[in-house]
């Protein structure tokens, strides 16, 4: 059912609610934070691709003590194997059976760090979970519950050692961004109370589990008008016909940036989408989608200034009478 003007207005109260309780252990990072619950509650999974050091771990366990859920952190090595991440199948001689040994991918929030170090079929072990939230294992389906989000980090300084993760997998993130070193003031905080670093420890839980899934449900039929669904289709061709792109965005990334900007309107205490909210989440949702031509990597060109030539080529619908 359409989302109402008071379950908006809740919906906003608990979002601002959760954003300045995980802020209070990421300090000065409201917009990354703000990124990390849309894509969270647009049960997508997030991409962070930032130097060691900057709370990529604080961000995950804070979201995870936010919301009552359970956290797990994988480092990925070269080393690391499929069944580290999902479990495994072991034979109980005591009981005669089979018994599944769950592994730290069930858990709330994922944390995937440096996942670009472990090889491709390590990788591969977690496209199916990103994609349909069950693991598959010696043919039996074990889901892993809501809400479920994966946290993946890699470091775009050292590249040696690791594998690219493929335009696949990529696609599977919702979002791409990055944490960054904090501010002035916020490092002047930091250093103050570097005696007790981990702040996710005294976090108070905000919500349970079980009112994040009402709250993905609840969102899922915010109000899209058709003329914003066309201004993300047109978009979306004129990503594909552009001369610097070999690759455009992929109807997933269609799709994902809808799910998203519907999250961030009722964030705003809106039942209803509006073209600047597209605007206001097409970089992180769509940059690691584009491929460009070799052409336009050697000449300088980046995904953000296809997108921002994008946006300026195609005319923002005016929408009338919406939320009336």
């Amino acid at each position: 059912m359409p989302l109402t003007d008071e379950n908006a207005a809740w919906f906003q109260q608990t979002f601002t609610r959760l954003t300045d309780n995980i802020g209070m252990a990421l300090l000065g990072k409201t917009d990354v934070i703000r990124q990390a619950l849309v894509t969270m509650l647009a049960e997508g999974h997030l991409l962070l691709e930032d130097a060691p050091g900057t709370g990529k771990t604080a961000l995950a366990r804070a979201i995870s003590a936010s919301v009552q859920g359970t956290n797990s952190r994988i480092q990925f090595t070269p080393d690391l194997l499929p069944s580290d991440i999902t479990g495994v199948t072991m034979y109980d001689q005591n009981a005669g059976t089979w018994e599944f040994h769950k592994g730290p991918v069930f858990a709330s929030i994922v944390l995937a760090d440096e996942i670009n170090r472990a090889s491709p079929k390590t990788q591969s072990a977690l496209l199916e979970v990103m994609e349909e939230s069950h693991i598959t294992v010696d043919g039996v389906r074990h889901g892993v519950g809501r809400p479920f989000m994966v946290v993946a980090t890699q470091n775009p300084i050292e590249q040696a050692g690791t594998y690219k993760l493929p335009e696949a997998q990529l696609d599977r993130f919702l979002m791409k961004t990055s944490v960054g070193y904090p501010d002035r003031g916020a490092a002047h905080e930091i250093l103050s109370g570097s005696a007790n670093p981990d702040r996710t420890k005294d976090l108070p839980a905000i919500i349970s589990s079980e009112a994040v899934a009402q709250m993905i449900d609840m969102v899922r039929d915010n109000h899209v008008d058709g003329s914003v669904i066309d201004y993300v289709q047109s978009l979306t061709e004129a990503t594909r016909d552009d001369p610097e792109t070999s690759l455009g965005v992929s109807t997933r990334g269609s799709i994902a940036l809808v799910r998203a900007v519907r999250v961030l309107a009722a964030a705003q205490g809106r039942n209803y989408v509006t073209p600047d909210d597209v605007k206001a989440l097409i970089v992180p949702v769509w940059c690691h989608r584009l491929i460009l031509t070799p052409e336009a990597e050697f000449a300088g060109t980046t995904p953000e200034a296809i997108i921002a030539r994008v946006l300026a080529s195609v005319p923002a619908p005016q929408l009338r009478g919406v939320g009336a």
